[in-house]
């Protein structure tokens, strides 16, 4: 197999079969034969061209397939979707299905809207509801519990029809980067909806237990904030619910309300499905003439399909009722990876009509080759059991054929550019176990450099580097062509994120939506640079090498290291009564935000040590880029038996007392006007949580290219 370092690397650390010790029982090969024998359910024939498919990188499948395929768990589905109803009994009965499909690594979406609005009356206790997001701050502690002991991390998606009464608060509840971290969260607009947006109207709210109308919005004005959430943390996502219902295969069986984390899989109640990827950066035709190698591609789609069919018969499901409703449409996502590096080689810009028109090409040229082995399938083994008589002109075996997946980890498998995204950079750095660094160049780019004796990308002809495009050299509406283009020819949907420069303001954003809308997308998910700075790990400057250690796995920088302090500060003192006497507050900041935090008891005494070491942690996570909000949260409300005993005492602890001061002095203390964390600038990008490298956005997900770790599992 020709698999580079930072494939093997992938493949040891987070696919292959260990023994109770951890250590390996498998190498690379050994884990697509054991896959491929698997799939295969004892066809040798059937094994072979699987094994060739997948060892050849033409074809990849989900990482639940690879993990668990041939092993006691054998739970192989990517993508899940469960009811929430509107009982007590109901909502943790999902919470529980959740847990156990966590656990097996799949993920999992949800609809919160047949829950009841906050406010709304409980006849059985006669109290009232707490509303959908405060149950989805159970999800989230659940899979928060899970997580560490299952094959893979749990993600979840939450999804909120716009005509939900609790529509604000759901579009709000990502703002603070610290709640509700376990969730992507998207709101599922309806056609009546964008209408209204489109001509200033307003649109109606509606009970979800009775569907009586609850109030009205202005459709415009609750636009306006979803494109202002995006705008500041990319989140939420948007879903158009109303055209993925229009196109959904068997709609005797019900509405379809939400998706799978990354958005790209519209699933009913209890659905599952499975998904693999094409690595079209292999369907270019050898040689000087070039060309996309349309017989190749024919042959991996095929086989791709019968390969993902028979995943469904010889996966084991985590619950009866998920099998019972698989089994009845048999959907299946085959997409792609490796588009830009196809577009490198093809010598086409990504932002070119000739790139848009290849794509939507491509894609019709994969469902069609995908629909022709669905219906050999059906006639050798029988249509997808709710396959209507007027659905289709001939049976076929799958109600769905086609998904464009995210494909962080795959692709570092594969070695080439994730999903349909253009590529992210064209080099980077990378630390290998012995703390050397090693500067990585993308594949194609490398091969352009040694055809012209060049030392970097920056030195190849002008017209080689006019088609090296990498995301940010992209306009967002170029990115969303792309997209639609691909969408055309899905049946379900497409994960992509739109990249925005750190600049962009919201208008740009709205005219990505409205443009995602105009153009067929079933959704849209934007990243706008340096928006997120604090939501995963931050430092504001990279260490140089052998400043810090690596990490035993992966060799990476593991730790975050905050920033200098300032030669100049600005701040307030305040006094508060505590148990024990006063305690004397400073809090100071500099043109980025607060920055140190210290205090002083009075000459009463009490515990300046550990006011001491709350203040210097506190002044720590605020150099390193934690969210205010996050510290205040911790810290807030903290018991002190000698501060409660004490009436006259404002606060409950040393460290409550903190934690208040600190958030009256981000609002406005002494009259100084402190500035917000607000969005991280670009040099404070995200960092993986697990290796410390910078992650990227892409695909609808987040992706550490160090060590594979991927947010969405």
């Amino acid at each position: 197999m020709n698999l580079s370092p930072s494939a093997l690397e992938v493949l040891t650390r987070r696919y292959l079969a260990r023994d109770e010790r951890g250590e390996a029982l498998e190498d690379a090969e050994g884990l697509f034969r054991r896959v491929a024998d698997s799939i295969a359910g004892g066809d040798a024939a059937t094994a072979g061209s699987f094994y060739e498919m997948m060892t050849s990188l033409d074809f990849l499948p989900n990482s639940p397939t690879l993990m668990n395929a041939g092993r006691p768990l054998g739970q192989l589905s990517a993508c899940f979707v469960l009811p929430v109803d509107d009982s007590l009994g109901d909502i943790f009965e999902a919470v529980k299905q959740a847990a156990l499909i966590h656990q097996s690594g799949g993920g999992t979406g949800f609809a919160f809207t047949r829950l009841r609005p906050r406010g709304a009356g409980v006849r059985t206790t006669g109290g009232v509801a707490s509303g959908p997001v405060s149950f989805m701050k159970v999800f989230n502690a659940a899979t928060e519990a899970i997580k560490q002991g299952g094959t893979r991390r749990g993600a979840n998606m939450g999804v909120l029809r716009v005509d939900h009464p609790d529509i604000l608060e759901f579009i709000d509840c990502k703002r603070d980067t610290s709640v509700i971290t376990n969730f992507n969260i998207s709101v599922a607009l309806t056609d009546e909806f964008m209408d209204a947006a489109a001509s200033g109207k307003n649109y109606r709210l509606l009970d979800p237990r009775s569907g009586a109308a609850a109030g009205e919005l202005s459709a415009r004005d609750v636009f306006s904030r979803i494109v202002d959430a995006a705008w500041h943390s990319g989140e939420p996502g948007i879903l158009f619910i109303d055209r993925i219902n229009a196109a959904r295969p068997a709609p005797g069986l019900g509405l379809i309300e939400a998706t799978n984390p990354c958005g790209e899989q519209p699933l009913l109640p209890y659905e599952s499905c499975n998904l693999g990827s094409i690595n079209l950066s292999n369907m270019v035709c050898a040689g000087p003439e070039g060309g996309v190698d349309w017989d190749r591609l024919e042959h991996t789609a095929r086989l791709a399909v019968r390969f993902l069919d028979n995943v469904i018969e010889v996966n084991r499901y985590p619950l009866g009722l998920i099998r019972e409703k698989t089994l009845e449409t048999r959907k299946i996502g085959l997409g792609v990876m490796g588009f830009a590096d196809m577009l490198f080689k093809l010598r086409l810009r990504y932002d070119s009509n000739e790139a848009v028109e290849l794509g939507r090409r491509l894609m019709a040229f994969i469902k069609q080759a995908g629909v022709r082995e669905s219906q050999l399938l059906a006639s050798e083994r029988g249509a997808f059991p709710a396959c209507g008589k007027d659905e289709f002109d001939v049976p076929r075996r799958n109600a769905t054929i086609t998904t464009i997946a995210p494909t962080g980890t795959l692709s570092m498998i594969a070695g080439v550019s994730s999903g349909i995204e253009p590529v992210f950079a064209l080099s980077y750095t990378r630390r290998v176990m012995d703390g050397t660094e090693l500067r990585e160049f993308n594949p194609v780019a490398a091969e352009f450099m040694r055809e012209h004796g060049a030392a970097s990308p920056g030195e190849l002809p002008d017209d080689i580097k006019n088609i090296l495009v990498t995301a940010h050299d992209i306009t967002p509406e170029w990115h969303v062509r792309m997209q639609a283009a691909f969408q055309r020819h899905t049946d379900n949907a497409v994960s992509k994120t739109v990249n925005f420069p750190a600049e962009a303001s919201r208008a740009d954003v709205e005219k990505v939506y409205m443009l995602a809308y105009e153009l067929g997308c079933k959704g849209v998910t934007i990243y706008r640079d340096g928006s997120r700075g604090g939501q995963v790990l931050t430092r504001d400057e990279k260490p140089k090498a052998g400043e810090e250690p690596g990490c035993d796995e992966c060799a990476l920088p593991p730790v975050i290291t905050p920033r200098p302090r300032p030669q100049v500060t600005r701040g307030v003192t305040e006094r508060i009564q505590i148990g024990c006497g006063n305690l004397y507050i400073t809090v100071n900041f500099d043109e980025r935000g607060i920055c140190e935090v210290f205090t002083n008891t009075g000459k009463n005494g009490g515990c300046p040590s550990q006011s001491e070491a709350t203040a210097r942690l506190a002044t720590a996570a605020f150099r390193a880029g934690v969210d205010p909000a996050y510290i205040i949260k911790q810290l807030k409300g903290i018991r002190c038996p000698a501060t409660i005993r004490r009436d006259s005492s404002k606060v409950t602890s040393c460290p409550d007392a903190i934690a208040k001061v600190i958030e009256r002095m981000l609002k406005s203390a002494g009259g100084v006007s402190v500035p917000a964390s607000g969005p991280a600038s670009p040099e404070t990008e995200p960092l993986c949580p697990e290796c410390g490298h910078t992650v990227t956005h892409e695909g609808g997900c987040v992706i550490c290219r160090g060590c594979g770790y991927s947010k969405c599992g």
